[in-house]
């Protein structure tokens, strides 16, 4: 039984991820989001480890102290931040590299996905940005697109899917420089 509600739950999360992505002109990040989920490593831990509200990695670092299905999906997958690390080389210790804006935008449609999928009725245009912005990872990330993906959830959270999809298409997918970043004449 937790063989297939994971089943539909991973492949849920990826419609509404495809769904979004599409609506923005990201194709290939649409049909080709989180396939390693489906892998043996991904899908077996997360089978296992099924709670349905949440994210199975958490019940699996619970009992383990690590989530090797984690471990796995972040080395595979461009549009988690963890993904962007390297080592600088003048200092030889690692830390986030800033992430092309395709796979910034996956993951604003990956974190309003998951949102839905786990929240269920209860989930609003602001629950990504909720979410991320009780989070540690901000910490994390990139500071740039840290920036970026706050502003993009907090637009979501504000002005709704329909506004912020248009803004992502017109503007960020353009390479057209986000409200901070213009030169004031």
């Amino acid at each position: 039984m937790k063989l297939w509600q994971h089943f539909k739950t991973i492949t849920r999360h990826r419609w509404h991820v495809l769904v979004g992505c599409f609506k923005v002109g990201l194709y290939w990040q649409g049909l080709t989001h989180d396939l390693s989920k489906y892998s043996p490593t991904e899908f077996m831990i997360g089978a296992r480890y099924f709670q349905g509200d949440k994210s199975p990695n958490a019940a699996e670092r619970i009992e383990k102290g690590f989530s090797e299905a984690w471990m796995h999906h972040k080395g595979r997958n461009r549009h988690h931040y963890e993904y962007w690390t390297d080592m600088n080389r003048e200092t030889r210790v690692y830390e986030s590299v800033k992430m092309p804006r395709k796979y910034l935008i996956e993951q604003v449609m990956d974190r309003r996905a998951a949102c839905v999928v786990y929240q269920g009725n209860a989930y609003t245009d602001r629950s990504a940005y909720d979410y991320f912005m009780s989070s540690r990872e901000r910490q994390l990330m990139h500071p740039e697109n840290r920036r970026e993906l706050e502003f993009l959830l907090d637009m979501l959270a504000q002005k709704g899917e329909k506004r912020t999809f248009s803004y992502i298409r017109r503007n960020v997918l353009k390479g057209l420089p986000f409200p901070w970043e213009e030169k004031s004449e």
